[in-house]
């Protein structure tokens, strides 16, 4: 349950699977909307009525959240696992250029997919097909992962030593980064065909990134978008240095960002 946003999870709801490139889509009809759509409006209403009791709540969920993060951070430092937690808004790219990442790097090192949807297992079927082993997370109403889930579906990924792990979050620049999942590296991603402002209107997000991946680079001559804006904006509210300029369409860029994996990786 996220108890920063007010979005809800009844037990059970979250869904954790293994995904190969052969499955058959499955579509996930279980939740109640309704159902779930009153206890949120009873939460809003509680919410205003008792900001310290909902701030305890909150400080709570985080503080859970954290010592289960700081467990999967343990395990990768142990098996020498690189996670990275890929962040972005919808419709950004992101899985395609973790499509392509995984097609190119799978010959260097294992690859390994955790891949976080609402609904669906479009993506993990997508990453499926390159051949990583993939578990797909659905969260149902949640618009975030949490650690526990990651731990969760660590247990059936079974990532192997010395490899790399890539966490696809659900598309959303807000909640999710409030949640540490022990990953080893946060990068947000962002495209031309969205707004330069994205950093100053979502800082959290960027404040906690390691890096900043620009894609969608071959869309530029045709869309408003200022690169050198965004950086400003990025740099403003983060502590972002690195900018990776790609396009996951025509590869271009694509080896600056397999330098920083490598480089991130070795701990360089």
């Amino acid at each position: 349950m996220c108890g920063i946003c007010g979005c809800g999870q009844p037990n059970g709801s979250v869904k954790i699977k293994k995904v190969t490139a052969n499955m058959a889509e499955e579509q996930n009809h279980h939740h109640n909307h309704h159902q779930e759509n009153g206890h949120g409006h009873h939460s809003h209403e509680h919410a205003h009525r008792h900001g310290k009791t909902v701030l305890e709540i909150e400080q709570d969920i985080l503080g859970k959240n954290k010592l289960l993060a700081e467990r999967n951070r343990g395990y990768f430092e142990a098996k020498n696992i690189f996670a990275v937690n890929l962040v972005s808004s919808p419709g950004s790219g992101k899985t395609a250029l973790l499509e392509r990442t995984l097609i190119d790097l799978q010959k260097e090192r294992p690859c390994f997919v955790i891949e976080g949807d609402q609904q669906t297992s479009n993506d993990a079927n997508r990453i499926a097909a390159t051949g990583a082993p993939a578990v797909q997370i659905n969260t149902g109403k949640g618009c975030h992962l949490e650690a526990d889930m990651v731990n969760d579906a660590l247990k059936q990924l079974q990532p192997s030593d010395n490899s790399l792990l890539f966490i696809e979050n659900v598309g959303n620049l807000v909640c999710p980064a409030m949640f540490d999942l022990g990953e080893g590296a946060r990068a947000v991603i962002i495209s031309v065909t969205e707004g330069e402002d994205k950093p100053i209107k979502y800082p959290d997000m960027f404040h906690s990134s390691q890096v900043c991946i620009i894609n969608k680079m071959d869309l530029l001559p045709y869309v408003n978008f200022d690169v050198e804006k965004a950086k400003e904006y990025a740099r403003r509210v983060s502590h972002i240095t690195e900018f990776i300029e790609l396009s996951a369409t025509t590869g271009e860029g694509m080896e600056k960002w397999y330098d920083w994996l490598r480089d991130a990786a070795e701990g360089r």
